[in-house]
């Protein structure tokens, strides 16, 4: 199967708010998207941790 679990951190305080899949043939880097962060209140770029 493909699809692989991922966590999403943010970027300015480090808390892991999002987890989602994505297929890591197509996209074998790291993902980042702007979403928004319950801590910071407001939308900040999340990344892709281990």
């Amino acid at each position: 199967m493909p699809r692989d679990k991922v966590i999403l951190a943010c970027q300015d305080c480090k808390e892991r708010n999002y987890d989602t899949t994505k297929n890591k043939r197509l996209h074998p880097e790291r993902v980042e998207y702007r979403k928004y962060c319950p801590r910071c209140k407001s939308h900040t770029q999340h990344k892709e941790t281990k």
